[in-house]
């Protein structure tokens, strides 16, 4: 009997050491409670499915979810003794006003987030259960928004643009638990946006625009049966008026009267205003064509903008001062600076290439390597085939009238061939070389800019001058004519070795000579395109989809068109 009691007296303190002493033996916690909320988050993180939506790119935002909550031991992030904390209900606002960052408000499910911290007190396990649900549910939502934010929802290369420079990381993890304790969320969140002067400009835009989308009976015009000009009667005078102060074309407060039925020359002011912002003649007359783009609509408008803040994010911060061209807005930027205000950017008119697909000036980047001032033209294939050989079989006399020459080998000082017909004859079975000479006839100009790229694309001066008379200017293969190339060589030499003045500039590109100066500080060139522009001076321009690529984007996005 004693061995039997002390047998169990043994087994008794050899539990009560292991009860002592397992906590410190394994390192871990006791589990939580089934009905605690980091029980109730680990539960829902097992259970949690992103929503469903048009574009699925995953910058991390998935691990990141499960990588905070791991480091925290499931501690719940967004609420605190049965309460939401400040952070998360500044965040879910954010999250219902998604549409204000030019994002969709429903790819982030705040109002049903929201209502999870509505619902009634239940049991203490339903309500362990509703705030798990909640702090995951709310994490992961800040996470994709956050990423959206930064990176985009499309990856630009399966928009068709070629933007391979690497963007700026954002460490999601860090920015969420960062996020959950900020004293100012809408800042923080601000933080992780993009650092460009114009992409505040125009998400500033985004919110008249919001806001006019509330007003559709601004756009309701009569119709117009021809065109009007000062002076012409107008039933829809005092409507135009109405819209035109609506869009910041005419000041607000212009005295007219209110039954006025005349197109009068203040309201031709006004749409003169309007035309400049759209890329309109501007003549001050009011004919169908610009009626059409007047009358259309204030949420077509919005998607406009959402688009091109889009591929804002899409762009790492300048390292150097870039140069930019905006396809659909047919104008060049070279930055002086790595800030993108206006005083630090020339500007300067382009043209771009046609409409037709195998035209079109493609979206990309490239470094500016060389200079070569009074170039050769080489004819690319495709122009010879298509439109040079033709010319030269019709007219013998082609190839000296444009003072075009056929040459054997790569380089500017290959050898000349006369224009035989066997000549001709190797030109077409891409045996030779067909190039035009330098001077101002040349359809290069008197300098060009090469960006080495697969696209054999570049920047050049053009003897065809009056095409930047034109407001729509898609005329070329695909490079990129611009309206002033001494003020471009000007900026481009600027830190050269040599002292490339202007004036030296200017002689070289009118001597005699063909000039190639290599750049020892290469310049990082970077084709895009926006149709959405919101100016420093307060007009917000915006331009018509010449190639299409908003409405490729807007299906990537799984987005309806805006009517």
């Amino acid at each position: 009997m004693e061995v039997l009691q002390h047998c169990r007296a043994g087994a008794l303190l050899l539990a009560i050491l292991a009860a002592v002493h397992a906590p410190r033996l394994h390192g871990q916690p006791p589990a939580p409670a089934a009905e605690s909320v980091p029980a109730q988050i680990a539960t829902a993180l097992t259970a949690y499915r992103a929503p469903a939506r048009g574009s699925s790119v995953d910058y991390g935002a998935a691990q990141a979810l499960r990588t905070v909550y791991a480091q925290r031991a499931n501690a719940p992030l967004w609420s605190h003794d049965g309460r939401a904390t400040a952070q998360a209900q500044a965040v879910l606002r954010e999250l219902q006003r998604a549409d204000t960052y030019g994002l969709q408000a429903e790819d982030y499910a705040g109002n049903a987030i929201a209502l999870l911290a509505e619902k009634p007190t239940g049991t203490a396990a339903a309500d362990a259960a509703r705030w798990g649900r909640f702090d995951v549910q709310l994490s992961a939502a800040a996470l994709r928004f956050m990423s959206d934010l930064h990176y985009g929802r499309v990856k630009p290369t399966s928009a068709g643009f070629n933007l391979q420079q690497m963007h700026q990381p954002l460490d999601l993890g860090a920015s969420l638990t960062g996020l959950a304790g900020a004293a100012d969320v809408a800042r923080a969140i601000a933080a992780i946006e993009p650092p460009f002067h114009h992409y505040a400009l125009l998400k500033g835009a985004l919110a008249k625009y919001l806001d006019l989308v509330r007003h559709p009976e601004l756009k309701s015009l009569p119709a117009i049966s021809g065109s009007l000009k000062p002076g012409d009667a107008y039933a829809g005078a005092p409507a135009l008026r109405r819209l035109l102060v609506a869009l910041g074309d005419l000041p607000a407060g212009t005295a007219a009267p209110a039954e006025e039925t005349t197109f009068s020359p203040e309201l031709s002011q006004g749409v003169r205003a309007f035309q400049q912002r759209h890329g309109i003649a501007p003549d001050g007359v009011l004919g169908k064509s610009t009626f059409a783009v007047l009358t259309t609509s204030f949420a077509k408008r919005v998607r406009q903008i959402d688009l091109t803040l889009e591929r804002w994010r899409w762009l790492p911060p300048f390292d150097t001062p870039p140069i930019i061209v905006n396809i659909p807005q047919f104008r060049l930027f070279a930055f002086r600076t790595t800030e993108d205000r206006v005083a630090d950017i020339l500007q300067m008119d382009v043209i771009v290439g046609k409409t037709y697909p195998r035209t079109q000036t493609p979206v990309f980047e490239s470094d500016m390597r060389y200079v070569v001032f009074r170039p050769y033209w080489d004819i690319p294939p495709s122009i010879l085939r298509n439109e040079m050989l033709p010319k030269i079989g019709a007219n013998p006399g082609y190839i000296a009238a444009q003072r075009l020459q056929i040459v054997r080998g790569p380089g500017d000082d290959s050898p000349v061939v006369p224009p035989s017909p066997e000549a001709i004859e190797a030109l077409a079975a891409g045996k030779l070389r067909l190039r035009q000479m330098p001077g101002e006839d040349n359809a290069l100009g008197l300098v060009k800019f090469m960006f080495p790229n697969v696209y054999n694309v570049y920047l050049h001066s053009t003897p065809a001058h009056r095409l930047f008379n034109e407001s729509v200017r898609a005329f070329s293969h695909g490079c990129i004519r611009v309206s002033d190339p001494l003020s471009l060589a000007t900026h481009v030499m600027r830190d050269e070795p040599g002292d490339w003045t202007r004036e030296k500039i200017d002689a070289t590109m009118n001597g005699s000579k063909t000039v190639r100066v290599n750049l020892q500080h290469p310049i990082r060139v970077l084709i895009l395109y926006g149709t959405a522009l919101a100016s420093e001076a307060g007009p917000i321009l915006f331009f018509n989809d010449l190639y299409g690529l908003d409405q490729k984007l807007e299906r990537q996005l799984g987005l309806a068109p805006a009517r």
